[in-house]
């Protein structure tokens, strides 16, 4: 990373340029939202790794496993994970995950599938029930940022 300073050479207010290996890179959603809204399903810059919110539907945008939180949080996991290893990340750099429920009593068939995937990584998770999602038969959502140990164009 190169340091630039302000116009009146004052570091006090740094600005980092990146170089050129390390610019964005980004895996593609493969459902129709993400041409539709035009988002990525994971975005790596530098050694940061971010995880759209994430949920269990196919290609055409339907739920898999309709209004079943537990089989749904196993395919959303799945899905960031493969996203994670596309950017040369895995699981064990996630640092943070986000999870938003349409039904927060539902919340321990969530936990569960989490809690097995994180078990020896633990990371901060904040969990939220909203009162929908894009589609009425997702119960379940789920972002996460990961940290990867170094900053290599892997």
């Amino acid at each position: 990373m190169k340091r630039l300073s302000d116009p009146g050479g004052d570091y006090n207010t740094m600005v980092y340029a990146s170089r050129e290996s390390r610019m964005r890179r980004s895996v593609p959603t493969e459902n129709i939202w993400g041409d539709i809204i035009g988002y990525s399903r994971a975005v790596r810059t530098g050694n940061l790794l971010f995880v759209s919110g994430t949920t269990a539907s196919g290609p055409d945008g339907k739920a898999l496993h309709p209004g079943k939180p537990g089989p749904q949080t196993r395919v959303i996991l799945d899905r960031i994970e493969a996203a994670l290893i596309k950017l040369g990340g895995s699981l064990d750099q996630v640092v943070e995950t986000r999870i938003y429920l349409c039904d927060i009593s539902q919340w321990e068939a969530v936990g569960k599938v989490h809690g097995e995937v994180f078990a020896a990584i633990r990371p901060a998770t904040t969990m939220v029930e909203v009162s929908r999602l894009i589609a009425s038969d997702l119960v379940v959502e789920i972002s996460a940022t990961a940290i990867l140990d170094s900053d290599t164009t892997s």
